[in-house]
């Protein structure tokens, strides 16, 4: 009786000595004698004491950390870039069976695909368009670690270090480019300033009395701000009948001056003709001959 309920005890507890509890995001990968028996979990398991041996893997969403990168562009520029990658385990048995660590080797394959990838794309497009950049990680490598049972959600470039002069340079650029910028929108609004006067202009001519008003509008305004000096204008044609006069009197005097002389009295032994007489130039002495 002794011997039966010694037995039945190390049967007992061998069975809870043999007994395993998988969490919700874990699975275990069971090898039996050895050899690759299933994939169980989550929950409680039995694993012969012994007899079978199992590997826990973790099914949740990894961040594995890519170390900065040397990498030089296709413009000829060396960087240092870093990134992150978001992985997770699809097949467990795949991922214990077919390489020996997982974690470590796609870090490795990040790395390498992180400098091939920014060697082949110029710097402005690192800079500009990591949205590109990511996708194409991403899709290469998902595609190299899927023999693995390894599912990639996600790559994202972190931080790009330039060199010092390379930040100064394209500081230079981004300011030259800002005053560029300026000036275009201050053409452009000296233009629109223009075509918005000559029609100011074009309506005030229509009316002559809103150009008075303007003045005294534009007075009005000087003297709002407290200063000692107020400049009236006054209109030129106030002015206009005194500018006139002298060009009137220069235009008769240039009338008289240019009138016709008077013939001479008829000779009425020429039949009522006037006798016109032609002035004769004394002759030039003749010079002497040798």
């Amino acid at each position: 009786m002794m011997e039966l309920l010694f037995a039945a005890g190390i049967g007992v507890g061998y069975i809870f000595a043999s007994l395993r509890i998988l969490k919700q995001y874990e699975r275990g990968v069971v090898f039996f004698l050895g050899k690759y028996q299933r994939t169980k979990g989550p929950g409680l398991i039995f694993l012969p004491l012994g007899f079978a041996t199992q590997k826990r893997v973790s099914l949740r969403i990894m961040a594995l950390d890519i170390p900065p990168q040397d990498v030089i562009t296709r413009d000829n520029v060396s960087v240092k870039v870093n990134a992150v990658l978001y992985m997770r385990v699809s097949e467990p048995a795949r991922a214990v069976i077919d390489i020996e660590d997982y974690l470590y080797a796609t870090s490795q394959l990040a790395q390498t695909t992180l400098r091939a990838v920014l060697g082949e794309v110029e710097l402005d497009e690192v800079l500009s368009d990591r949205e590109k950049i990511n996708g194409i990680l991403k899709t290469i490598i998902d595609k190299r670690t899927d023999p693995w049972g390894i599912e990639v959600s996600a790559v994202e470039v972190k931080d790009v270090d330039l060199p010092e002069g390379m930040k100064r340079a394209m500081a230079r650029q981004a300011e030259a480019e800002r005053e560029r910028r300026g000036k275009v929108i201050a053409a452009q609004g000296e233009l629109q300033a223009s075509a918005a006067l000559a029609e100011a202009a074009s309506v005030l001519a229509k009316e002559p009395s809103a150009i008075q008003l303007r003045y005294l509008q534009t007075v009005s305004e000087i003297a709002a701000e407290n200063n000692s000096t107020t400049i009236f204008p006054i209109p030129i044609e106030l002015f206009r009948p005194f500018l006139d006069r002298p060009v009137e009197r220069s235009a008769s005097s240039t009338e008289v001056a240019g009138a016709p002389e008077a013939l001479p009295a008829p000779n009425p032994l020429l039949g009522g003709l006037p006798q016109l007489t032609r002035e004769t130039q004394p002759a030039e002495p003749a010079e002497p001959k040798d």
